[in-house]
């Protein structure tokens, strides 16, 4: 398959290109995104494009929302990453009578001390899973904001900081919207990315009967770093390179989904960042110090996608809003004048038909 010549972005660079050797190498984050993504794989099969993704998030300290039907494993995705780094791990049912307090924690009166104790709620994890988000109520949704953006959470006007790292990731049903509450757009720009697992291939769904037969291979499941090591490896991705011509392109493909007639409202900076910062990550999960357009196009859709709002609802409105950026890339010239390509996407974000 084609791939960008990322050598015309060095052409265009001042001989002898400055970065080279002056940034930290990363293959230490390769090596930890490859022993993570290879355990978590041992249970999740057939889904590479939403594990790296996934691997991508915690990377960049950001949360993921998973879009998908039940039964197609999201549950045991957070469960495994959490396992394969050592962190804590809390899962939350989210249904239309939890209360905001039932998430973040209670100031409980001590009879002894005379003292108001904090009590921790759920959030105070590494890692936090969200089921069904969109089955609580909007203030339910709202405490989670605060500890999202700002990795803290505030009870009775005093803060606690959650543990680093600390992830969200959260599911909801793009099919069944009976009793929901849909997000707001507020909380949706909060979600570093989107995923979708989807059904497996047969291949893969005769292995998952194998692998089952005796006994669940998430229980067999041991840590292959530690939490130290990902918050290590948190700041060296920031300093993966990122060339003008490349921050310009990641400029253009979110100003055109302003721009979009279909497009009711388009991204904001925030998504900009976000594809700015995943695609560090990406080009650090395979070992280079560099950011090419191909990394920018292959967590695009991911990081893009829910963040726009259409002109018109469509009952696969999730699909509709990954044809159009998919449509940008597509559309848009890269640096180099490599330009009316179709990105070469994995099968996992092939929009469906």
């Amino acid at each position: 398959m084609a791939r960008f010549a990322w050598q015309t972005i060095l052409d265009a660079l001042p001989s002898p290109p400055s970065f080279l050797g002056v940034y930290p190498r990363v293959q230490d984050v390769q090596q930890l995104a490859d022993r993570t993504i290879a355990n978590v794989e041992r249970v999740i099969v057939g889904k590479p494009h939403a594990v790296r993704l996934t691997m991508v998030a915690l990377l960049c300290n950001g949360h993921v929302l998973i879009e998908d039907v039940p039964g197609v494993g999201k549950t045991v995705l957070a469960k495994s990453f959490a396992r394969s780094i050592g962190a804590s791990f809390k899962r939350i049912q989210f249904t239309p009578d939890l209360l905001p307090s039932d998430i973040t924690g209670v100031e409980i009166y001590n009879q002894q001390s005379r003292t108001f104790e904090f009590r921790p709620g759920p959030l105070m994890s590494h890692f936090v899973l969200a089921d069904e988000i969109n089955r609580a109520t909007p203030k339910t949704q709202s405490a989670l904001l605060e500890s999202m953006e700002e990795g803290q959470i505030t009870i009775d006007g005093e803060s606690h900081t959650l543990p680093r790292p600390f992830v969200v990731l959260a599911t909801q049903n793009p099919i069944d919207f009976e009793g929901t509450f849909p997000l707001p757009e507020a909380q949706l720009d909060r979600f570093l990315l989107t995923i979708s697992l989807g059904y497996p291939r047969t291949e893969d769904e005769i292995a998952i009967l194998g692998g089952q037969q005796h006994a669940h291979p998430l229980e067999a499941l041991t840590p292959v770093t530690q939490v130290d090591d990902l918050i290590d490896a948190q700041v060296r991705v920031r300093e993966v390179y990122v060339d003008d011509l490349v921050r310009r392109y990641i400029v253009t493909l979110v100003q055109q989904t302003r721009q979009h007639p279909e497009l009711k409202l388009g991204s904001s900076p925030r998504g900009s960042l976000a594809l700015f910062h995943c695609a560090q990550a990406w080009a650090a999960t395979f070992g280079r110090d560099f950011v090419t357009p191909d990394d920018v196009k292959a967590v695009a859709i991911a990081v893009l996608s829910h963040r726009l709002i259409s002109r018109a609802w469509t009952e696969d409105d999730s699909a509709s809003m990954r044809s159009i950026v998919s449509n940008i890339l597509a559309s848009t010239p890269v640096p180099g004048n490599y330009s009316q390509r179709t990105p070469d996407l994995p099968r996992e974000v092939e929009i469906r038909r």
